[in-house]
């Protein structure tokens, strides 16, 4: 796929994950590399095309010294492309066993609050096809059932929150 036939690719994930209300707010988390960023800005030009409004998530996770300033460094980038952007700062996560499984439990937390608080009920993703192939990868070696085979669903819901990974199936 090439970077111009990207814009359509997306707006055709978008719709299959619909329906979304009019003049949709949409969040997507963003952790500064070129996933996310590819995510924000196609996601902040689909929603400004329907009269709604993209909030950007960034997650410090506060395990690295240069963390933070990664992190502002990611909201400012944001912010010079004209999209809103929230720091988020996960608190009490400390080294040691299962450091990336009580990260990305933080993370989601820190992500469906920031969602909560503002009325937000889309959740979008950067995951592409990259990253299923390795959670498939993951769960095929570790014993994992037909549920986990399955891999990243393109759309879940939780009781307040529309996962969405709209890129699940765009080469890395």
């Amino acid at each position: 796929m090439t970077g111009a036939g990207l814009p359509d690719h997306f707006a055709a994930a978008m719709a299959a994950l619909g329906p979304f209300e009019d003049h949709p707010t949409l969040a997507a988390g963003v952790s500064g590399g070129a996933d996310s960023m590819a995510l924000a800005v196609l996601a902040d030009d689909w929603v400004k095309r329907r009269g709604g409004r993209l909030v950007a998530l960034v997650v410090d996770h506060g395990l690295r010294s240069a963390s933070a300033a990664e992190a502002a460094l990611t909201v400012a980038r944001l912010a010079g492309l004209g999209i809103a952007a929230r720091l988020l700062t996960v608190t009490g996560l400390t080294k040691g066993p299962a450091l990336a499984v009580r990260a990305r439990a933080a993370r989601y937390r820190l992500l469906t609050q920031a969602c909560r608080d503002a009325g937000i009920v889309h959740l979008l993703l950067g995951h592409h096809a990259a990253d299923q192939a390795e959670t498939l990868m993951i769960r095929v070696l570790s014993g994992s059932g037909g549920r986990g085979l399955a891999g990243m669903p393109a759309l879940a819901e939780t009781r307040s929150l529309r996962i969405l990974r709209p890129l699940l199936t765009v080469p890395h």
